[in-house]
């Protein structure tokens, strides 16, 4: 019984990890692009309470709040598609307190950047203001 357990909670682990190594992947394929883009990285996995802003990036007078979702396929929909509301009310709260730590007088925007990669392609979609404070 205790063999069974090790080895469920070792493919449970592997599997996690894969998970965590895509995600990771993620943030780097969009910090990448955004530095080609012209943006500035200010911050990135920048926590708050119980919230994680991924990336922060600046361009010109525009603060760009970044979230980064990566998926292997999209079979079950676009990677976006899984923001949830109470993850988008996290970043708010989490941008507010940012914005009031740095004392930062910029226009604050939300940003999507969808991946998906896998064996066959890698994908990557800006989506700018995908989502505004006041929603």
């Amino acid at each position: 019984m205790i063999t069974k357990y090790l080895l469920k909670k070792t493919t449970l682990e592997n599997k996690m990890a894969s998970h965590n190594d895509l995600g990771n992947l993620g943030e780097v394929l969009a910090t990448e692009y955004l530095i080609k883009q012209g943006y500035s990285i200010l911050d990135k996995n920048w926590r708050y309470l119980k919230a994680e802003i991924d990336i922060i990036a600046q361009k010109e007078n525009t603060l760009a709040i970044v979230e980064v979702k990566t998926r292997t396929t999209d079979f079950f929909g676009n990677p976006e598609e899984f923001i949830t509301k109470g993850k988008i009310k996290l970043l708010i709260a989490a941008t507010d307190a940012y914005v009031q730590q740095k004392n930062i007088d910029v226009e604050v925007r939300f940003d999507v950047i969808a991946i998906v990669k896998n064996n066959k392609e890698t994908k990557l979609n800006h989506i700018k203001e995908a989502f505004l404070a006041f929603e």
